[in-house]
């Protein structure tokens, strides 16, 4: 199997997209833009073929986010995930997963 390298977000960075990121507030909380993606089967599958170390990684960030809403606290600045850091690790592996599903539904469907 390929070592699996994560997409890293756009290098050039719009000012509304930026602020956009900013104000969403998800990244106060040290979450990336894949950690809160609606879970649909889709996704759900995607997550379960993450490697142990990404799925890991996901679910720290997840569970101290949690804490820290709970405590109604956020990260130092300093630690906020960036927009140009964000790291889209789930995107190769949902589009394969809505692939496989699409090419499955036009195999059912030519029977």
């Amino acid at each position: 199997m390929a070592q699996y390298v994560p997409r890293v977000g756009p290098r050039v960075a719009s000012a509304l997209g930026k602020w956009a990121y900013n104000w969403s507030g998800f990244n106060q909380y040290g979450l990336y833009r894949d950690d809160i993606l609606y879970e649909n089967p889709d996704v759900k599958e995607a997550i379960r073929r993450l490697p142990p170390q990404v799925y890991d990684e996901r679910n720290f960030r997840i569970v101290r986010a949690l804490q820290l809403s709970m405590t109604k606290t956020i990260l130092p600045k300093e630690q906020w995930t960036k927009y140009e850091e964000d790291v889209k690790y789930l995107q190769p592996y949902l589009e394969e997963v809505v692939r496989e599903r699409e090419e499955k539904e036009a195999w059912i469907k030519e029977k």
